[in-house]
């Protein structure tokens, strides 16, 4: 269980970082009359609810298409995007 709950922490964890929902939530913070602790709480609160949604669709998924199906699409998904991020112009 611990090992399932470290590589889940480790890799939601790093893909958080510096992507734009924080950079977002850097920009929320630095507007002076905005209270931290209720930027904190919010920002916490939505990717909370951001990841019940992806569990219980995944729960769902999982009932119709096997596991290893779902890590091959997530995972031409993922290489897609990069492919295209990398040669889109600005």
């Amino acid at each position: 269980m611990i090992k399932a709950f470290s590589a889940i922490f480790i890799s939601v964890f790093l893909a958080e970082i510096g992507d734009k929902t924080q950079l977002a939530t850097m920009l929320f913070a630095s507007e002076a009359q905005n209270n931290k602790w209720l930027v904190f709480a919010a920002s916490a609160t939505a990717l909370v609810l951001a990841s019940a949604i992806g569990v219980l669709v995944g729960a769902q998924l999982e009932r119709f298409v096997k596991p290893s199906t779902l890590k091959l699409i997530a995972g031409a998904g993922f290489i897609v995007i990069g492919l295209w991020t990398m040669l889109s112009r600005s």
